[in-house]
């Protein structure tokens, strides 16, 4: 694919962007358009401003605090970038699309439906109100015929295009997923594994490096070696609630496998059992936790589909170009083994503001919920609150289910759930369920959801366990 030819419209018509939230994401898609053709970010608010203008000024942007849409209209006259306090006031600006970053469920939620019925485009980064409202939101972007997407550069949107780039070609996608976000990253030497920080010894690892013939059992022998260290960590499970959304394919298990795994065996794993891996069937998603030593190349928040080969002489083939195909030559690995922010986000903008191309499109439909299961008894009056930089509520664990409509005894969505006080004890164990909180009134996010259950049909009767077939699916796919 040609880029430069591709993007041309936007080369003549650069796309005028609006960001709110203007965390890590946001500065470097700023940093990014500042470097190109066809993006230009005019505006941005955040509940910050101070550190974002601070930051503007280190970058050597012009910008000007606005407490108006009028001053905030007279600042982009000037050529600076309008900084808003309100988010009503940067709507009223002349955009094309609006970056929503904010990383807050509810935040997120109210900003995409206000910038849809401003007649502006959407470019969805918080993935927090997208597992819980993302299809709702596309659906009525399209009605209001204004463009919505999720961004590449963040995984999700990366690893929908590889599958739909599998799937185009005719490969038949056996599993699709993610590294999750840091490396496991073990000196042979010292018998040390570094994760971010943290530091362990784990000496075991040296006799279990290969997976040998029981891969099932080093499989569990590397994740005790390991258990002083996380291996599911919530945005995972939140951002693969995107994807199986967005492709129709499911988890495994609720709580993914998420081996501690070296890249090159990643087909040797993601196959289903009766060839000797892990799954128990075709079609499925989940998250590999990347075990490597220091002088092997990082896979830390990559992606991956594994596919089979169209014949035993391809998959050898292949296997002799060093790509990472199992012994029988069936299965190989195709993968981007990183993701760079808002360095490449520009991609979706310009795709969806330009071109009228979503990575989503008109199939997609709640398949999977991000929920949530107590890790200890919970009494009545806990309050679900969010703790530390990874958007996880402690003593939850998450875990994906089949998407229900949120009533009853339906689990409720995990970011539905932060900042809900219990109103009745929660035993280890058990999922936290929409009557277990009450509603809060005046929520655009809670708002949203039950018009998604409605318009897509939901149930909130017996669910379907997740890895089961889906009815319908392979029809719709």
């Amino acid at each position: 694919m040609q880029f430069e030819t591709l993007f041309r419209p936007a080369r003549d018509n650069p796309v005028s962007v609006a960001l709110i939230g203007a965390g890590e994401f946001g500065i470097s898609l700023i940093a990014q358009s500042r470097r190109m053709q066809g993006l230009a970010v005019k505006a941005v608010a955040d509940r910050d401003l101070d550190r974002v203008a601070a930051t503007l000024g280190g970058m050597g942007i012009a910008h000007s605090r606005c407490d108006s849409a009028e001053a905030a209209r007279a600042t982009l006259s000037a050529g600076d970038m309008a900084l808003c306090g309100s988010v009503d006031d940067l709507l009223a600006l002349p955009l094309d699309m609006v970056v929503e970053a904010t990383g807050d469920a509810e935040a997120g939620a109210r900003h995409a439906l206000a910038a849809i019925e401003a007649g502006r485009g959407v470019t969805m980064v918080t993935k927090e109100a997208e597992c819980v409202v993302g299809p709702v939101l596309a659906a009525k972007a399209r009605a209001a015929g204004v463009p919505y997407t999720l961004v590449e550069g963040d995984q999700p949107a990366l690893l929908i295009g590889l599958v739909s780039w599998a799937r185009t070609l005719g490969l038949p996608v056996v599993c699709a997923g993610k590294s999750s976000e840091y490396d496991y990253v073990y000196d042979p030497v010292s018998h040390e594994v570094t994760w971010t920080s943290e530091r362990v010894t784990a000496p075991a690892l040296a006799g279990l490096w290969r997976l040998g013939t029981d891969r099932t059992g080093t499989i569990k022998a590397r994740a005790g070696a390991l258990a002083a260290l996380p291996q599911r960590t919530v945005p995972d499970y939140c951002e693969m609630a995107l994807v199986a959304n967005a492709t129709g394919l499911v988890p495994d298990r609720p709580d993914f496998h998420a081996p501690l795994t070296r890249s090159a065996e990643l087909p040797e794993l993601y196959v289903p059992k009766a060839h000797g891996g892990l799954l128990e069937g075709e079609g499925r998603i989940d998250v590999f936790n990347c075990l490597r030593r220091p002088d092997e190349a990082s896979f830390a928040g990559g992606v991956f589909v594994v596919v089979a080969w169209a014949d035993a002489r391809s998959g050898a083939l292949f296997r002799g170009k060093g790509i990472p195909t199992t012994a029988d030559g069936k299965y190989g690995l195709v993968y981007n083994p990183s993701h760079l922010l808002g360095v490449e986000a520009p991609i979706s903008i310009l795709a969806a503001a330009r071109l009228g191309q979503s990575i989503l499109d008109e199939r997609y439909c709640p398949v999977v919920d991000l929920t949530a299961r107590a890790m200890r008894d919970l009494p009545a009056g806990h309050k679900l609150d969010i703790a530390g930089m990874r958007h996880a509520v402690p003593d939850l664990e998450p875990v994906l289910t089949p998407a229900a409509a949120v009533a009853g005894a339906s689990p409720l969505p995990y970011y539905m759930a932060v900042g809900r006080t219990l109103t009745r004890p929660v035993p280890s164990g058990a999922l936290i369920t929409a009557d277990a909180v009450e509603s809060p009134s005046g929520s655009t996010l809670w708002r949203l959801r039950a018009e998604q259950d409605a318009m897509f049909a939901l149930s909130s009767g017996p669910r379907r366990r997740v890895g089961q077939p889906l009815t319908g699916l392979a029809d719709r796919r």
